[in-house]
């Protein structure tokens, strides 16, 4: 079958080597969305991870047969339209929750012990030039993780995932589910947001994106946080307002981490890269996923999707 994938970049080295023995395989770094149909003319099979395949897209490529989504998410597809065409759509779950899990304990540890102050420190040389074997600033406060209380939005695998962690470290767990539907009886959930925002230490986000958690989190939830607290958005840009969070670092003691933007790579000109809030906020782009066994998962499992659908075509 003629395979085609339409942004390789995305996925790191690897992958099309390993795609390319199933098939006829073509590979694009990156393709525009007026590239689409010129590069998916022939395709059986498309590989995307972010590119959209949307209904004007989709009615132009008769030949098309299965949608491959290199991730979870499948926003960037038209379901319903490609069901109607007889489009078989395969995405790839659970394979990064071992590594964003581990992104987050990081992102709060890192915030906990204030390691860019510290770092920033060591390098500049001023650690050379002090008269002592130490360097305490209190402005950039050290704290345990134990006994800290976090707070969970959004309980899926991930977030449970980071409830074992946070537990392992002595924190006290506390979790809202933002559907209602996850429950773990081994964690306490919190049945009211705004409580488990007042009372958290460390709240960290793993919900998806929909009508339900859209600016989930606006200046009138960050008002409510405790002092020095910490919020680490891990699960979509868009549930957290940013401009809201940008304004309110400037006003109260809190600190913020993301993986993800609502839009994405960000604006030159985000609030995030104000230099007023540098020392209050760690943002990374978009890795959390994409640690090298997360990414092995999500090949194999790909890789699988592949060779099943042919597999089912071949012996009808």
């Amino acid at each position: 079958m003629n395979i085609v994938l339409l942004d390789a970049q995305t996925l790191g080295d690897g992958f099309s080597k390993t795609i390319a023995k199933l098939g006829n395989f073509k590979s694009y770094e990156i393709t525009k969305t007026d590239e689409v149909i010129e590069r998916s003319r022939d395709a059986d099979i498309i590989l995307t991870n972010k590119v959209v395949l949307n209904k004007e897209i989709l009615e132009k490529l008769p030949k098309l047969k299965l949608i491959c989504v290199t991730a979870t998410g499948t926003n960037n597809i038209d379901l319903e339209y490609a069901k109607k065409l007889n489009i078989e759509v395969k995405n790839v779950a659970n394979y990064s929750t071992q590594s964003v899990a581990q992104h987050t304990l990081m992102l709060a540890l890192n915030l906990l012990g204030k390691q860019n102050y510290y770092d920033d420190f060591v390098k500049s040389g001023k650690w050379a030039n002090s008269e002592i074997f130490t360097h305490i600033n209190g402005s950039f406060e050290l704290y345990d993780l134990e006994n800290k209380n976090w707070g969970i939005i959004g309980f899926g695998n991930i977030g449970q995932k980071v409830a074992i962690l946070a537990n392992a470290f002595g924190a006290n767990v506390k979790y809202f589910s933002t559907s209602g539907r996850n429950i773990n009886a081994n964690f306490n959930k919190e049945e009211n947001l705004e409580n488990l925002i007042k009372n958290s230490d460390i709240i960290s986000i793993h919900a998806p994106l929909n009508e339900a958690t859209k600016n989930l989190i606006t200046k009138k939830e960050l008002s409510m946080l405790k002092k020095d607290a910490i919020v680490i958005n891990v699960g979509r840009g868009g549930i957290v307002n940013e401009e809201d969070v940008a304004n309110m670092l400037k006003e109260k003691d809190f600190y913020y981490a993301c993986d993800v933007l609502e839009k994405e790579p960000m604006n030159t000109n985000h609030p995030f890269l104000s230099k007023e809030i540098q020392h209050k906020i760690i943002i990374t782009p978009h890795i959390a996923w994409a640690y090298k066994e997360s990414r092995a998962r999500l090949l194999q499992s790909v890789e699988e999707n592949i060779k099943n659908f042919v597999d089912s075509k071949c012996s009808k």
